[in-house]
């Protein structure tokens, strides 16, 4: 449940606070590729730690 609350915040902030992801059409792409982009950091932290 904790793993889900911290991904409906990334998606709420990347939606709602990054005013440059949502001015072209593509909102879901930026959103998106800002989830990704954060899966892959994290990715990398733990397993370079």
């Amino acid at each position: 449940m904790l793993g889900f609350a911290a991904g409906v915040m990334i998606y709420v902030v990347v939606e709602e606070l990054i005013p440059e992801a949502q001015q072209d059409r593509n909102t879901d792409v930026a959103t998106i590729g800002a989830m990704i982009g954060f899966a892959v950091m994290m990715l990398l932290d733990v397993a370079l730690g």
